[in-house]
């Protein structure tokens, strides 16, 4: 049961990765690669703590309202 846990939350980390790459460049970070691979695997972390990175992601996935 522990594993079907750890599996959902991996799938729902790259799937949200994934999503807000695709969706970059709708967003107004720096357009450089470095700064789009960072930004995509820190993603949960800057989510919760920052607002505006949560404004851009929102963007990203929405289509940006």
């Amino acid at each position: 049961m522990i594993k079907l846990g750890i599996l959902i939350l991996f799938g729902l980390y790259g799937y949200g990765a994934w999503r807000f790459w695709k969706g970059f460049e709708r967003t107004n970070f720096s357009r450089s690669l470095p700064s789009r691979i960072s930004l995509s695997l820190l993603w949960p972390a800057l989510y919760v703590a920052n607002q505006s990175y949560r404004k851009n992601f929102n963007k990203a996935l929405k289509g940006g309202r």
